[in-house]
Order: C-alpha cells, then sequence, then structure tokens
C-alpha cells in the first residue's frame, strides 16, 4: 500500500524533501514506518528516532495501524519544546556566566562552548593604535530579543544534539575589558555540535539582529555600522 509522508524542520532538510509516497506492507505500524523510513534516508535514521508521529493530522503511536492513502507526518518537539533552557536577553547590566552556565545545562551535559565578547581598548591599525575609552550599545529591543529567538532556533535546526543555549547582548555604555555579548551552547559529548553552534552564533547575529555600537573616543566618537543587508530567506 501507499501512504503519504510529510517531514518537517530538521528531518526535511536530511531528506531533502518535505512531502512523498512510501509504499508499506499492508497494515503496517507507525513502528515500522519509522523504521523503513530511516532505512531509505539513514542519514535522518537517529533524528527519526526522537520524531514526533503523527497519523491523519493527529498525534501516533508505535503500535497504530496504518492505512493506505494515510497522511503520516514525523517532526521534531515543537520550537521551544526541547526540553532544554533557551535564553534571549538584553542586559543592561553586567551578567554572571556561571549562573547563565548554570541555566542551560543539565544533569547530562558533557560539555560547554561560549563565546564571550570584549571591549578592546586598542586596535592595532597599519600605522597606529586607535584607543577606546568605551562603547555604547544601542538596540531595537522588541525587533533583536525576536531576531536573538531566531538565531536559536537556526541552531537548533543545523545542530540537533546541542542541548541549551544562550544568547545575552548588553546595552547601554560598557567600559574596556566589559564583556559585551555571550553566547554559550551545550552538548552531551564535545563532538556533538556546541563548537560549531556557537560560532554560527555569533556570526548570526552581527548579520540579523538589529544592535549597534558607538565607539568612544579621545577625539571623538562614531557609530559603528556593519556591511550586511538581509534578504527575504533573513525572515524568521
Amino acid at each position: 500500500m501507499q501512504v503519504n509522508i510529510l517531514l518537517f524542520a530538521t528531518l526535511k532538510d536530511l531528506a531533502g524533501e518535505a512531502r512523498f509516497s512510501l509504499d508499506l506492507p499492508d497494515s503496517a505500524t507507525i513502528a515500522e514506518t519509522r523504521r523503513i523510513l530511516g532505512e531509505r534516508y539513514p542519514r535522518m535514521a537517529k533524528n527519526l528516532d526522537t520524531a514526533i508521529a503523527a497519523l491523519n493530522r493527529e498525534f501516533a503511536f508505535p503500535e497504530e495501524v496504518v492505512h493506505e492513502d494515510d497522511e503520516v507526518a514525523f517532526f521534531p518537539p515543537v520550537s521551544g519544546g526541547s526540553g532544554y533552557a533557551e535564553i534571549a536577553r538584553l542586559e543592561a547590566q553586567p551578567f554572571s556566566t556561571d549562573l547563565l552556565i548554570s541555566e542551560i545545562t543539565t544533569i547530562d551535559t558533557g560539555a560547554l562552548c561560549v563565546f564571550s565578547g570584549m571591549v578592546r581598548g586598542e586596535t592595532r591599525l597599519t600605522d597606529d593604535v586607535e584607543r577606546t575609552d568605551w562603547l555604547e550599545y544601542e538596540a531595537y529591543e522588541a525587533m533583536a530579543l525576536e531576531k536573538m529567538r531566531q538565531v536559536i532556533s537556526e541552531i537548533r535546526q543545523q545542530h540537533p544534539l546541542v542541548q541549551g543555549i544562550a544568547v545575552v547582548q548588553r546595552v547601554g555604555r560598557l567600559e574596556v575589558g566589559q564583556n559585551t555579548i555571550l553566547i554559550a551552547c551545550a552538548s552531551a559529548h564535545r563532538d556533538q555540535g556546541c563548537f560549531e553552534a556557537a560560532r554560527y552564533g555569533i556570526d548570526r547575529l552581527k548579520e540579523i539582529v538589529p544592535v549597534w555600537k558607538k565607539e568612544v573616543r579621545a577625539d571623538g566618537s562614531s557609530w559603528v555600522e556593519g556591511g550586511y543587508h538581509p534578504d527575504v530567506a533573513d525572515k524568521s
């Protein structure tokens, strides 16, 4: 018999298609459907193990029987339902890195990668050294928080084994040596994406999160502007 398969999020990306027909033995169960899909798409077999199943737009369980022309969907737990903390914050005051780490790690966390930006007091140019007295950070706060959550969502899609994620941006006046931003990603093991996720997080934040800094020097001040212009693909 043939059934209609729908895949979403990470599963869709790993399979390379979102909707297709699948041949199954008569009276196949959801468990058998999951197994056959894993054999057809070995790249997503591990993700299928933890995926949620739905049969004709209702949650389905392993022993349920599938019939001809049924619609069977598999998808990850919905956003925010990973069971691990997701933190997106704008902070006007210094924050504790240790406290943030405690918020995104659990008993099964064995690795953590943290990127921490700092206010640099000296920038070495070709023939000179430019000195910064302090920085002023400004954010389009409501949109910045939405885009920080988008960055977290993108990390989840690209690195499904990452556990807790924190993205924290300072705003206001920051002195030399103070922390400006923190991206922290936890995982059970160091080879499960925490390094890559943290690097992606800071790079992506610099592209789509509306935060700017003003450099204040002895000879004046200026806003620092980037060169990235978002396109339709950057919409959440």
